[in-house]
């Protein structure tokens, strides 16, 4: 039999509702049986961090709140990620950049590289996008 758990909710489009959002991403894996200390806790609520605050940051729009969903596929070993905003015209780069700023941001996607299998973009229609992000996780 194949577990998989889910959750999807709407944050404020602020720094406040990014961080709502990550701290939701932990209780939601500690209910799924992932301690918050744990690596898979760590990894997902960090990714959840990045791109929330992305979200926030360059996807905002007034008015508009952002949504977070997570799945949990047991099977594969993976908690899928998804952060939904309302802007269509401003995409994160399709690849991280190889070098990067020396001021203190623009270093989120490289984050989110290094901890998830994959990830990417999904446009919305008729209006905003998903980034999403696949996190390797081991069984609780």
């Amino acid at each position: 039999m194949v577990e998989s758990h889910s959750f999807a909710g709407q944050f404020a489009s602020s720094p406040r509702g990014a961080r709502h959002a990550r701290r939701h991403a932990v209780r939601c894996l500690e209910g799924w049986g992932f301690p918050p200390a744990s690596d898979a806790s760590c990894a997902v609520a960090l990714v959840v961090g990045e791109l929330a605050a992305n979200a926030v940051r360059h996807g905002r729009v007034p008015g508009r709140d952002f949504g977070l969903r997570l799945a949990l596929d047991t099977a594969a070993g993976l908690v899928r990620v998804e952060v939904v905003d309302a802007a269509s015209g401003k995409r994160p780069p399709a690849a991280v950049p190889s070098s990067f700023p020396e001021g203190e941001s623009g270093r989120g996607l490289l984050l989110v590289d290094a901890l998830a299998l994959r990830w990417g973009v999904t446009p919305r229609h008729p209006v905003g996008k998903t980034v999403w992000a696949q996190v390797p996780v081991a069984s609780p």
